[in-house]
């Protein structure tokens, strides 16, 4: 007999979930795919809604953009990986409003009644007021992104290959890459290598040396939220593989091909075909829309000021996790970062504690577990701090395979990153080369 199918909020499946709670989250990122997955086959009605039917494992973006990796490496169907669950319905589409008052989000024309409700749309790039910008230089947050520096890399080193102009040659053949945390470093490490090596093994009238790739960072050191002994260490590196730092740079002017840079020395104007940013971030429109119907705060970046519940006040059915939070009940007192692991561990927190609130059970209070950070700067070398323990080079890089592969939530790309990064390590040879009409 084929399983029933039904809109949970309107047709419970069972006589056994017909009275229990219904939990609606928003955002089937690190944080809501946590959620989904701890609320799983328990005594509540899940409904998950996201714009896109899939998870993306947003921290091997820059993967795809360099070619080391293929779009379907780095997501995964929700359907697939929750969808299968009894209690769980995943709906695609993009919440429109919220009626705080009815417990009722506005979503695809119709109203949808939610006992508890977990906000996890997550963030995306912000251009610091100057969304003009958007157009000259690719952020790195989704897929189209991450395709689109690919594409345009590659027609730009095929154009290069067949151009008798050497000043045209020379800014093909460049990239400018706009902030200098973990993913600019990334994303300028990786482009570097794929430049400088594709170069040197497919095109016969390019020079590799002529490869130009620059990173700038308004800082004086790349990686500014690392210790500084490993963000020296990967500025070093960096520098040694040929990747330019333009460290005390802020953007002032971009224009197609074109970057002002304002430093202590005056200005500098940088060209290049490909321009990327990964300079700022800025939370989903859904915390301002949240703000202005249930009066809220946000910080600057449009992030919900939550409680120690992650609730906000006169709402403890509403729950803000992951990057739409922002949550400053810490020992320091400074928000969580904006990173995988504090969002997996508000999406399972949050989800037990709708459980227990339910069963009229007490639950413990939310406390961040820290297990460090890393960054990876180039073929086998990476930077980690993991809780003192400061590791760089290929002990570095080994640590970072692992902790990507762990969080990677579906099995099957996990084998295939695997595959991929092994095969890369013995032949220097990426997998994802294709120059498609979409860029895909």
């Amino acid at each position: 007999m084929a399983p029933e199918r039904f809109f949970l909020e309107l047709t419970p499946p069972s006589e056994l979930l017909r009275d229990a709670p219904h939990v609606v989250i928003v955002g089937g990122g690190f944080a809501g795919l946590k959620a989904a997955h701890a609320l799983a086959g328990k005594t509540v009605r899940v409904t998950l809604i996201d714009r896109r039917n899939f998870n993306l494992f947003q921290p091997l973006l820059y993967q795809v953009a360099s070619g080391l990796v293929s779009p379907t490496d780095v997501a995964s169907p929700l359907r697939h990986l929750v969808g299968q669950a009894a209690n769980v319905q995943v709906l695609m589409g993009e919440v429109e409003d919220l009626d705080v008052e009815q417990k009722e989000l506005i979503f695809n024309n119709r109203r949808y009644r939610y006992d508890h409700l977990i906000l996890a749309a997550g963030a995306g790039s912000s251009f610091f007021g100057h969304d003009e910008w958007r157009a000259f230089a690719t952020p790195m947050k989704t897929l189209e992104d991450a395709a689109a520096i690919r594409h345009q890399v590659l027609n730009a080193l095929e154009e290069a290959e067949q151009t008798p102009d050497p000043a045209r040659r020379k800014l093909l053949q460049s990239v400018v890459v706009i902030g200098g945390g973990p993913t600019g470093c990334e994303l300028a490490a990786s482009l570097n290598d794929l430049m400088r090596h594709t170069l040197e093994r497919d095109f016969k009238q390019l020079d590799p040396a002529q490869c130009t790739v620059t990173l700038v960072d308004p800082g004086d050191r790349v990686l500014r939220a690392m210790d500084p002994q490993l963000s020296k260490a990967a500025g070093d590196h960096l520098l040694h593989k040929g990747v330019r730092l333009l460290l005390g740079g802020r953007v002032k002017e971009l224009q197609a091909g074109r970057v002002v840079v304002t430093t202590t020395e005056g200005e500098q104007t940088l060209e290049a075909n490909t321009i990327c940013w990964t300079a700022g971030v800025s939370a989903s429109p859904l915390g301002k829309l949240l703000a202005e119907r249930s009066g809220c705060t946000v910080d600057r970046g449009g992030r919900v000021v939550v409680e120690p519940d992650f609730s906000i006040p006169g709402h403890p059915e509403i729950r803000v996790v992951g990057d739409l939070c922002s949550y400053s009940h810490t020992a320091d007192a400074k928000p969580l970062p904006g990173m995988a692991g504090p969002a997996v561990q508000m999406g399972g927190w949050v989800a037990a504690d709708i459980l227990a609130r339910s069963q009229n059970q007490e639950h413990k209070p939310f406390v961040f577990s820290d297990f460090g950070s890393m960054a990876v700067v180039g073929p086998l070398f990476a930077v980690a701090n993991l809780r003192g323990l400061k590791v760089s080079g290929s002990f570095g890089w080994l640590l970072w395979g692992l902790a990507h592969l762990a969080f990677m939530p579906d099995t099957e790309n996990r084998l295939t990153l695997l595959t991929k990064w092994l095969w890369v390590i013995a032949t220097r040879e990426r997998s994802a080369l294709l120059i498609t009409e979409q860029g895909a």
